[in-house]
């Protein structure tokens, strides 16, 4: 069977995740790192794509990237790990794949999960316990993000939520993952039971007659772990305006 059509993106956001062969390292030392990014930061200047977001692990990476032509991902893709690993290769003397099998790009739409894959992307190296704090991981765009800088594109981003929430909710430390698609997928009544289980047992619906603080409370709660506005209306009954408020 022939492989599968990559998913193109409608609004030009891919959420890349590239991994080692068999696990291994695909950054040796600090020098590995460096050369990624100005290969990345080259070809960033040479195709017109934006960079949202980034972490760069020892043997994974993630990138959250804008494509200017529908297509080019794969352009800049090809480019991007062709030039690494030819010179990894070369510089570490060896030969053969260095990346595992294809790797992945994700389709990603410009709503409540974009601020929340970024999170993900960014406690990449706090939950592997590699820092205590994400400004203090030197691979990834945290920090970009807080003190400025030319390489990532960060407008959009605070034009969405403004700088002092994106920090506050990049700080919330919650169990999502987003590997296997763009954003969290759950059926309702998941999303009811998930509901129940961090609402101490309390229905959906009975949320919206609490205090308003208590209320606000579990609204930021249920949004730190991963359910978007909508699911949470739909759930809860509270409109959407609240929820994206609280």
């Amino acid at each position: 069977m022939g492989r599968q059509a990559r998913q193109l993106s409608d609004s030009g956001f891919y959420h890349i995740v590239v991994r080692g062969i068999n696990h291994q390292h695909i950054f040796e030392e600090e020098s590995d790192y460096v050369f990624f990014l100005e290969v990345l930061g080259k070809l960033k200047k040479e195709l017109a794509f934006e960079i949202h977001a980034y972490c760069l692990m020892s043997n994974h990476i993630h990138l959250l990237l804008r494509e200017k032509r529908l297509g080019d991902i794969s352009v800049i893709m090809k480019r991007l790990l062709t030039k690494y690993v030819m010179c990894f290769n070369r510089k570490y003397q060896r030969s053969g794949a260095l990346i595992a099998s294809r790797y992945k790009s994700i389709a990603v739409e410009v709503d409540e999960y974009f601020i929340s894959l970024q999170r993900y992307i960014h406690q990449n190296p706090l939950k592997a316990g590699v820092v205590r704090k994400m400004e203090d991981y030197p691979y990834s765009s945290y920090n970009e993000y807080l003190c400025g800088g030319q390489f990532v594109t960060t407008a959009l981003t605070f034009e969405m939520v403004g700088r002092k929430e994106w920090i506050r909710i990049q700080q919330l430390v919650t169990d999502e993952i987003f590997e296997a698609s763009g954003c969290i997928h759950l059926s309702d009544d998941e999303v009811r039971r998930k509901i129940m289980h961090l609402a101490n047992g309390s229905e959906p619906h009975e949320i919206g007659a609490w205090e308003k603080s208590k209320r606000d409370v579990m609204l930021q709660k249920l949004r730190a772990e991963g359910l978007s506005i909508r699911q949470i209306e739909r759930a809860t009954g509270i409109s959407r305006g609240i929820v994206a408020k609280s």
